[in-house]
């Protein structure tokens, strides 16, 4: 009688657990679209504390199991989320750390809670923790501020002179299909780019792996500085799913803004060329996601600059 019981309350901290992910969850992705702290941080928080308040209440259910119980719940939303579309597989990988780390701190807190005089109170407690979710979302939604342009440079020497190098910024031939692994998981890399005129007010489009980005001219110093707004972008990703789906992250949050390359002639007659992107990056928190947009922008600029180094030393 006593498994069954304990059995009983696991299955209930499971599932109301799991319900409440995939409400607060749609609630944010598809309701609010805002992709915050709310989403990131106090959600599976709350998942980690409410699960294990759930299945330790008038229990003894060792701390390794109740963190176990934690982590399966967290894994199950993760799912759902698969499943019912909302996210593809990419993001929830990205976003893994932040559900891991505070899903466990939601489990610890809660734990001592159990051990604590609260434990009389843990489901009053859990029940406080599942509303303040919405209610942090709902806040987060209300209070929606600028975020501020980020910028990222990435460089290479050639074997070049400055004008052999022009020619290759302006619009290159077709990359080859890229062999690093972060492109292979349908993060949008660059494929070509061609021009339309010169000078200032010429426009150049930048073909990545989902669409096109058109950037019309704003600096043409050649063969020095070329620099460019950017006036359509493609999805930054082709998110890997069991359907074709296109999120409401892959819209908007993340936002380019102008670009350029700086030509800078070195003593040895090779240049030294420069790539730089401005961006946004409205998903928070900003101080996880923008380690990995840098990233994913350095790794497109070494992409592009390697190719413009080849064709350029070649002649």
């Amino acid at each position: 009688m006593k498994t069954k019981i304990r059995l009983s309350q696991r299955q209930a901290s499971v599932i109301f657990s799991c319900l409440i992910g995939w409400a607060f969850s749609f609630l944010a992705i598809q309701v609010f679209r805002d992709y915050a702290f709310g989403l990131f941080i106090w959600l599976p928080f709350s998942l980690g504390l409410v699960s294990t308040l759930i299945y330790s209440y008038k229990n003894d259910v060792p701390r390794k199991v109740l963190r176990n119980n934690a982590y399966l719940v967290l894994f199950l939303v993760c799912i759902g989320l698969l499943l019912f579309a909302w996210e593809g597989l990419i993001c929830l990988i990205m976003s893994a750390p932040l559900g891991i780390l505070f899903t466990y701190i939601g489990f610890i807190i809660a734990y001592y809670i159990k051990k604590s005089r609260l434990s009389k109170r843990a489901l009053s407690l859990a029940a406080i923790t599942t509303l303040s979710v919405p209610a942090l979302m709902a806040f987060e939604n209300l209070n929606q501020r600028e975020e501020a342009i980020r910028f990222v440079t990435t460089s290479i020497e050639i074997d070049a002179d400055a004008e052999e190098v022009w020619k290759n910024v302006i619009a290159f031939p077709q990359l080859r299909e890229p062999d690093e692994f972060l492109f292979k998981t349908g993060i949008a890399y660059p494929i070509s780019a061609t021009i339309e005129g010169s000078g200032a007010g010429a426009v150049r489009q930048c073909n990545f792996s989902t669409g096109s980005f058109v950037e019309p001219i704003t600096i043409w110093e050649q063969p020095k500085l070329l620099q460019f707004s950017v006036q359509e972008q493609p999805e930054p990703m082709q998110e890997l799913s069991f359907y074709d789906i296109h999120p409401n992250h892959l819209h908007g949050y993340w936002v380019s803004r102008k670009g350029q390359f700086k030509l800078i002639p070195l003593p040895n007659g090779h240049t030294l060329l420069e790539g730089t992107t401005w961006y946004e990056n409205k998903i928070k928190p900003n101080v996880y996601w923008t380690l990995w947009s840098d990233y994913i922008v350095h790794k497109i600029h070494q992409r592009v600059l390697a190719h413009i180094k080849v064709v350029s030393e070649r002649g």
